[in-house]
């Protein structure tokens, strides 16, 4: 849905492969989110006020040390040893982007990494690039050769490198009103620097969505995604309304506020619509690109490759809208459709000069398909590819089995409105034994193709797994390049010619950098074969890596209880569960258990390195995290299986993985603690009203506990109706709920199984969350609490749904260690 899971996840010198960068120096301090008190883990009673007035009142009584949120010291000293522990793991960088630049030399080339690195103090993430020379070995594989520091980027929004890796274009967004700033390096000095006015366009869109920016082929022009200028609002002064065009300058008038605008929700409050923009990069000249429908929301933007008369076109993504805009985020079952606009050549002037005109109108090449997005071109220019989220917007399902298209493109720009669209990887309703399941990612690398110019190297979700796969797209034939022996899961960075660099990590290992090539075995067959690269990204302390080496993790199949009740084999199929424990049991005894629920519901929890599960599992638990049926990336019918299910058949497989681990002698039933964000604090706030035997406390991230009071003030009220009712009610997205609805909603919903509630429950809520409003999460908790059951309560004052600044991200984590400590240990 977009309702967001726990998070699963899954340096240069100063010339940086050749491009030097400024180095600002500003610092902010927002504000700290303030949370309640930390409960005594070894008492059920924090301390009392009367011991503190008694000692005060008698003055023989030395006078106790007070502690930190009511804590005692041998909470606060086990407090302080868990958050150095999280603060280890938490300074763990990431690999956000790689990029490889053509050298002189055959030998070697340069590339450059975009890291980040969670920065606690300034309650931000620190980003950072690392240059390195890449050579290659006689055997294929190769070194990289380190720049001995990395150089933090300041205030840059985005950087994109030209297609000849000369250029590269960085673009810092103003923090406020101020005008937004292009800066176009090579590899000696910055070579222009344009302020854009806001006058011309807000922000430039950096969000991974609707994000576009792309250099044309000649390197002259620059297309990409901003803001619209905001419009003029009306003005006051003392008088009353002043009109427009008045030259009257009295510094005691004020803007009012004017017509409130919709906004694509969760993430994007604020934020005006994506329109589309071409940079002069020689001149400065900023230009809105004409021709498009404002009904159009427009993102991921690409130049088409040159035609026979020199005009040029620019293909990017269009999101309709009518009555209102829906939340965007994690939802891809809103229509879109690839559409083109052409751009002319001046040929009159010396320098080419780009330019849309009015009678130009955009056309939507893919009007026979619901779902497109991320165009890509090929090589030689002859077709396009895209992805498309048919099933999802057909079904109403926020997220399902994704298919990948293709529509050879015309070199004369004439267009078909019905041009053929070629289905590459169509949907996989159910994949037969541990065959392919179907395609389950959300983009497109840049530049993913290997030398022959229609194969394609792609991440998709394979069941609890995210692998690579070698695509086709003119056979459609399929193969994965992974290790198939491999539980771990992998993520793609960049290609080298006919080679990868990848990611791979698990629950139990931290990520590491890959090289893949393909080498010939015996009788000509081929095979990827995968060797580590040395790096200095991914270091984390001796602590760290000596606590993971001490876990190990499978991925459990289990076995649907149900499965009479079913009418699709797909559904019938069993589901997955990733169990990470200590190597080494204790006699007799078996390490609490946390049971870990994704959101969504159609979302998954991949094999892959996770901070915030790997620091609980470091600290003596073991993890359940279950994939229910309605997973991503086990066949479109057993995701579809869920809609209209929800609180019974996800609760049931829930359930059922516990008691599969607990007779395999791997849990006890007396200490299971159950932890979920979303719609994975939907399912932890039913579990502990449907079994509340089961579960000794539980943890609940910007929960859904109330269907019918979530519906009215959500982004997103299609998903109320779509997973409640199943995919029959897809259409009734702006419809104004019944009685009858709510009732379903309310009976549908954890709270009806309040009253049965006996749990300690920890809830981490964001203040501005728009996707799961805060009130459902405190209208629960306090109906808990009024009921005797112990709740704690923290809100972060400035999050939205995913909780994921750095200092509210900590403060969760290790708050729902101490909490689950108390009532498991």
């Amino acid at each position: 849905m977009g309702l967001n899971s726990v998070s699963v996840s899954l340096v240069a010198s100063t010339y940086l492969r050749g491009f030097p960068f400024s180095i600002s120096s500003s610092s902010h301090s927002p504000l700290l989110s303030s949370s309640n008190s930390i409960l005594n883990t070894t008492s059920k009673s924090p301390i009392s006020l009367s011991t503190k007035f008694s000692s005060m009142d008698n003055p023989k009584v030395p006078p106790q040390k007070e502690f930190p949120l009511g804590i005692d010291q041998e909470t606060e000293e086990q407090y302080a040893f868990h958050s150095n522990l999280l603060q280890q793991f938490t300074s763990i960088s990431s690999i956000d982007k790689a990029w490889l630049f053509k050298s002189h030399t055959a030998s070697s080339e340069g590339m450059m990494f975009s890291v980040s690195q969670p920065n606690l103090l300034a309650n931000k993430k620190r980003k950072f690039v690392l240059s390195s020379t890449v050579t290659k070995r006689s055997d294929g594989s190769v070194t990289l050769q380190w720049a001995p520091f990395p150089v933090e980027m300041t205030g840059v929004s985005v950087m994109v490198p030209s297609p000849s890796g000369n250029k590269l274009l960085i673009v810092r967004n103003a923090e406020s009103e101020g005008p937004c700033r292009f800066e176009i390096w090579s590899s000696s000095c910055v070579e222009k620097e344009f302020l854009i006015p806001q006058s011309k366009h807000g922000s430039v869109y950096a969000d991974g969505w609707f994000e576009g920016i792309s250099w044309n082929s000649g390197e002259t022009h620059i297309a990409y995604v901003a803001e619209e200028p905001s419009p003029a609002k009306p003005t006051f002064n003392d008088l009353g309304y002043k009109k427009s065009g008045s030259d009257d300058k009295d510094s005691g008038s004020w803007k009012g506020q004017g017509d409130w605008e919709e906004d694509w929700g969760e993430t994007y409050a604020g934020k005006r619509q994506p329109a589309l923009f071409v940079i002069n990069i020689t001149s400065g000249e900023v230009q809105a690109v004409k021709g498009i429908d404002k009904s159009l929301s427009v993102g991921q933007v690409v130049w088409a490759p040159s035609n026979e008369d020199s005009s040029q076109y620019l293909v990017f993504v269009g999101w309709s809208f009518e009555t209102r805009k829906l939340g965007i985020k994690y939802c891809y079952n809103r229509p879109c459709a690839v559409y083109a606009v052409k751009a002319l050549h001046n040929s009159k002037t010396n320098e080419t000069e780009i330019h849309s005109t009015e009678d130009a109108q955009a056309l939507n090449l893919t009007q026979i398909i619901s779902s497109a997005f991320f165009p890509r071109f090929s090589p030689d220019g002859k077709f396009l590819v895209f992805l498309s989220a048919r099933s999802s917007v057909d079904s109403g399902a926020h997220s399902a089995t994704n298919s990948l298209h293709r529509i050879d493109w015309p070199k004369n720009m004439k267009f078909d409105q019905s041009a053929e669209v070629h289905d590459v990887i169509p949907v996989v309703l159910c994949a037969e034994d541990d065959g392919f399941p179907g395609l389950y990612f959300s983009s497109i690398p840049s530049d993913p193709w290997l030398s022959d110019g229609h194969t394609l190297i792609i991440p998709s979700v394979w069941h609890s797994s995210q692998v690579l796969l070698s695509v086709n797209v003119l056979s459609g034939q399929i193969s994965r390049i992974t290790p198939a022996d491999s539980n771990s899961s992998w993520s793609l960075l960049t290609l080298h010619g006919d080679n990868v660099f990848a990611v791979s990590s698990s629950p139990v290992d931290v990520p590491e950098l890959k090289y893949g090539t393909i080498v010939e075995k015996e009788a000509g067959i081929k095979e990827w074969s995968w060797s580590d690269v040395s790096n200095p990204i991914y270091k984390c302390s001796d602590k760290v890596r000596s606590l993971l080496s001490a876990l190990t993790f499978s991925v459990m199949k289990i076995s649907v209880k149900d499965a009479y009740e079913n009418p699709t084999k797909g559904a019938s199929k069993p589901y997955e569960a990733i169990f990470v424990s200590s190597k080494t049991k204790k006699s007799g005894t078996c390490d609490p258990l946390i049971v870990v629920l994704h959101g969504g519901p159609h979302s998954v929890s991949l094999s892959s390195f996770s901070k915030s599960q790997a620091f609980l599992s470091s600290i003596g638990y073991s993890l359940l995290i279950v994939n229910y049926r309605g997973s991503l990336g086990f066949g479109e019918e057993a995701l579809q299986s869920l809609p209209g299910k929800i609180g019974s058949q996800d609760v049931n497989d829930v359930l059922n993985a516990i008691d599969h681990v607990i007779d395999l002698g791997l849990a006890s039933p007396s200490k299971i603690a159950v932890l979920g964000g979303s719609h994975g604090g939907f399912l932890t706030t039913h579990l502990i009203g449907q079994a509340p035997e089961k579960f000794v406390a539980a943890a609940a991230r910007n929960p859904v506990c109330n269907l019918a009071l979530m519906v009215g003030t959500t982004d997103i009220p299609d998903w109320c109706f779509v997973e409640s009712y199943g995919t029959k009610c897809r259409d009734r997205i702006t419809e104004a709920p019944s009685a009858e609805d709510l009732t379903l909603f309310y009976n549908k919903s954890p709270i009806a199984h309040l009253s049965k509630v006996k749990t300690p429950t920890i809830f981490l809520l964001g203040a501005q969350d728009l996707r799961v409003p805060i009130s459902t999460g405190l209208q629960y908790a306090r109906a808990l609490k009024a009921k005797g059951v112990e709740v704690k309560v923290i809100v972060f004052p400035n999050d939205v749904h995913g909780i994921e600044r750095p200092q509210s991200d900590f403060e969760s984590f290790l708050s729902i260690a101490a909490w689950f400590n108390k009532y498991c240990k």
